[in-house]
């Protein structure tokens, strides 16, 4: 068979994947075999693929195409996330690009773009998933505002508020300015921030005397209601009952006595802006303070700001504190750092602000996931994330689930009055008119008299749903598709979203499925870079994963972001990683092209070839013991790592080299047709991992109908411990021998010969004394119960190998040379009787750990007497 020189990634990659599209194997409908069901984390609508998503849909590739090849039902659902805040940012840049304004559009009109939008721009993530191989059933690809995933949020959203669970409150919220809406608590990431202390001072009402208060907001006292100092605090007691005198606004507040105050911090004296800070707000509502809002919702003044309206926040702190300045009232500042809230999706710096909110009661919809979690009903791998969930879980606040915003899930309230609970809760407009005529009593009310919400749910509302959603168990709880798809078996996400999505999913299974959504989740760590840098657009440090894979192949990348990336650590990604991918795949299309060039004749295994053939087998045998017990405990990398040393060093390295025959010579047709076998059951194990190099390989080795993709995984047998052991011990006596010629400068071709003190640990088979010879062009072999005088010698073990010179041998350089390896190896026996000694070890330990340990020991008390014996013979 001709093949290529060299393997065309690009051209394989694209004819493989459309095959098995066009066999409709990665397509799943339920049957009569166990499922394995991965839900892809869906990915923003209008996202492009980075570093983040090539490592996490390549470990749940790797999962599914396994499960795929144990005979289970794989069905890998993939989806997109409509992304209520990043995709409207993008619709409104968009429009503001065309010199149209958001707030110059009809609900309906907005709405109309957006759709655009996202036809336009959506699904370029999953196409672009396609070239990473992923075996997703596209059949199966659900978008969260689909019509039947919209229905179930909308039922949820109504089943919650008929609980009593969801509420409308008048609450302190976090407010992003930049994209004009409410986040939750969850998506506040707190940043260390070089900033100042402002000190004030605030005139007694009616005296020439002063209070003086610290603050990090000047720019806030056009909303102070209040200053406030602690009542233990005697420094203060003379103000009871007295007012001041706000800077600039030139209001009289009262001055207030509450136990919050920090008697230690700044002055001890407090602003108190109930509108601008959820202390402040609580102190508020105790005291019946006045409520100033001073922000407009971008966060700029609004008419209590005064002459500031319509100047940014920052801009109106810089002018303030100069007009403070010229004033008098500004008395000092002072370096500060302190935490400032960030939004999570926009950057920007979040606003304490008081509005009317939707939220979600979690308390008690907490209990049943967090227990599922500690119990390890649903596994977290690894497990140090439980401590994280458990705290998170056990603090759990209620959820704000309403966002200012016009793309999303519309809330599914219809307002009949201004009041806070003025509000009925309902599929439609029909239904909630006649809830309203009901409530109110009014026979007459008309839709005109309604008004539904105009806040959207907040994205996490519908992808918490996502396990069950995408097989409609919230419409239909008991068909057929959920019923044997749920619950899933493996999520495979980020730690950063445990509390966004993870978590909720699984209150969201018990709350409405009774059971867990997912067996086990896997949390991957973070791409970095080689400084250390989490990967982002803003910094540069991303490469375009589209651009990797063209260079090295899909294979070659997939290898290379496995290497190094075990659950929950971090990965620190290099480009080279990808190279050692690419150059494994030409490794073993190599390997391929030495096999396949081999003339074959029908003759008898030579003897080196038949130990090759033992100690494969028991190798892969022995490798995919390792393996699975890596799947089971989800070390992928481990696994892959397996999988990687069997191929290149066992089998292209090792074996290979033992069974090729001589230049121009034929193979018999036993070794021969073994070795297929051999590379067909390599290429196996290695699909879930390579899928396109592996399918290739796998209908060049044989000619055949089916495809590797549907081929039965090996599954471990059992296997000759001893087979190895002889063969690593073959291997060491190989590299020894090498070496010795390196040193001696004694071509590969120059035949040498070698002689066996005989002993226990020399009991070489024949079979393995064939593999030495071979592979270290040995042409006599001999067993001797003596020394060889006058020659090179080395032990493995306390083992001894002579190898008789033609020259003289430097007795004096030898002598050294064994002092040397009896140092090395005392200082060896040292650490390893400590190791022994340690009662803890002994007792701890497993078993097998303990017992290597005490074999260590006596290997190297038989070196060392055997080195001692040398040392005396050639003093």
């Amino acid at each position: 068979m001709d093949i290529a020189s060299k393997y065309n990634a690009k051209e394989i990659e694209e004819k493989w994947y459309q095959h098995w599209l066009d066999k409709d194997y990665f397509h799943s409908e339920v049957d009569d075999r166990e499922a394995y069901t991965i839900v892809i984390p869906p990915p923003n609508v209008t996202g492009v693929l980075h570093m983040g998503h090539m490592l996490n849909n390549t470990l749940q590739d790797v999962l599914v195409r396994r499960a795929r090849m144990q005979g289970k039902n794989a069905c890998w659902v993939p989806g997109t996330d409509h992304a209520s805040i990043a995709t409207e940012a993008k619709v409104v840049a968009k429009l503001k690009d065309e010199g149209i304004k958001k707030s110059d559009l009809s609900r309906d009109e907005f709405l109309g773009h957006a759709w655009d939008w996202t036809h336009k721009h959506g699904g370029i993530i999953l196409e672009q998933l396609k070239k990473l191989g992923a075996s997703c059933d596209w059949d199966r690809t659900k978008f969260t505002m689909d019509d039947d995933m919209s229905e179930s949020v909308q039922q949820v959203f109504i089943d919650l508020h008929n609980k009593g669970l969801i509420y409308r409150g008048f609450r302190m919220v976090n407010w992003d300015p930049e994209a004009k809406t409410t986040v939750s608590d969850e998506e506040v990431i707190y940043k260390e921030k070089n900033g100042k202390l402002y000190y004030m001072q605030y005139k007694i009402e009616g005296e020439e005397n002063f209070v003086t208060i610290a603050t990090t907001r000047p720019e806030t006292i056009l909303g102070d209601t209040a200053v406030c100092y602690n009542p233990n605090d005697e420094r203060f007691t003379h103000l009871k009952g007295k007012r001041v005198i706000v800077p600039i606004a030139n209001r009289s507040i009262p001055l207030i006595a509450d136990d919050y105050v920090d008697m230690e911090f700044g002055t001890g004296c407090l602003k108190i802006t109930p509108a601008h800070d959820p202390n402040d707000k609580e102190i508020g509502e105790r005291h019946k303070l006045d409520v100033i809002d001073i922000f407009n919702d971008d966060a700029t003044l609004n008419e209590h700001g005064m002459h500031y309206k319509g100047m940014d926040r920052f801009a109106c702190r810089k002018a303030i504190v100069k007009e403070l300045e010229e004033n008098g009232s500004l008395i000092k500042t002072e370096d500060y750092q302190n935490k400032v809230g960030t939004s999570e999706r926009t950057g920007a710096v979040i606003e304490p602000k008081l509005s009317y909110q939707w939220f979600l009661s979690m308390e008690k919809l907490a209990e049943p996931a967090l227990k599922a979690v500690m119990e390890d009903v649903v596994e977290l791998v690894p497990k140090k994330f439980k401590n994280t969930y458990r705290h998170w879980m056990e603090n759990v606040r209620d959820w704000n689930i309403s966002r200012q915003l016009w793309w999303g899930h519309r809330i599914p309230a219809w307002f009949y009055g201004d009041g806070m609970n003025d509000f009925v809760v309902a599929n439609n407009e029909t239904e909630a008119l006649e809830l309203a005529k009901e409530k109110l009593g009014k026979a007459d009310l008309t839709i005109s008299d309604l008004r539904q919400e105009s806040d959207v749910l907040d994205t996490w509302f519908s992808s918490w749903l996502w396990p069950i959603s995408v097989f409609d168990g919230i419409r239909n709880p008991d068909n057929k598709e959920i019923n044997y798809y749920y619950p899933t078996n493996d999520l495979v996400t980020a730690p950063e979203i445990i509390f966004f999505w993870v978590a909720r999913m699984i209150v969201a299974g018990y709350e409405w499925r009774g059971e867990k959504p997912f067996n086990a989740v896997y949390l991957t760590g973070i791409v970095r870079d080689k400084q250390g840098r989490k990967m982002s657009k803003s910094l540069g440090n991303s490469p375009d994963p589209i651009k990797l894979m063209n260079k090295y192949g899909a294979d070659g990348v997939r290898v290379g972001m496995l290497l190094t990336s075990p659950a929950g650590n971090d990965l620190p990604f290099d480009e080279s990683l990808c190279e050692q991918g690419r150059n494994f795949s030409n490794k073993i299309w190599n390997a391929l092209r030495l096999v396949k060039s081999w003339e074959v004749v029908d003759a008898k295994p030579k003897a080196a070839s038949v130990a090759g053939m033992q100690w494969l087998d028991a190798r892969i045998n022995q490798t995919l013991e390792s393996i699975e017990n890596n799947f089971s405990k989800y070390r992928i990398s481990d696994a892959l790592m397996s999988s990687y040393k069997l191929v290149w060093d066992d089998f292209c390295s090792n074996y290979l080299e033992i069974i090729k025959p001589e230049y121009q010579k034929p193979i018999d047709s036993e070794t021969y047709n073994q070795t297929i076998l051999y590379f067909e059951k390599l290429m196996k194990i290695l699909h879930p991992f390579m899928p396109f190099l592996t399918e290739e390989i796998w209908h060049i080795l044989t000619e055949r109908e089916e495809d590797i993709i549907i081929s039965e995984m090996p599954k471990s047998k059992s296997f000759d411990a001893n087979t190895i052991n002889a063969f690593d011990f073959a291997i060491e006596a190989v590299g020894s021998i090498r070496n010795i010629r390196n040193k001696k400068q004694i071509p590969m071709k120059e035949k040498l010969e070698l002689s066996v003190k005989m002993n226990k640990e020399a009991n070489l088979t024949t079979e393995f004394e064939a593999v030495i010879s071979k592979l270290a062009n040995v042409s006599e072999l001999n067993k001797v119960e003596n020394d060889v005088e006058g020659a090179n010698r080395f032990m493995i073990k306390s083992a001894e190998f002579f190898i008789p010179m033609s020259e003289n041998i430097d007795a004096e350089a030898e002598l050294e040379k064994l002092k040397e390896e009896l140092k090395y190896n005392e200082g060896f026996l040292i650490s390893v009787s400590k190791k022994l000694s340690n009662e803890r070890f002994v007792n701890n330990a497993p078993e097998k750990v303990v017992a290597m340990e005490k074999q260590k020991a006596a290997d190297a008390e038989n070196k060392i007497k055997v080195i001692k014996e040398q040392i005396e013979k050639l003093g």
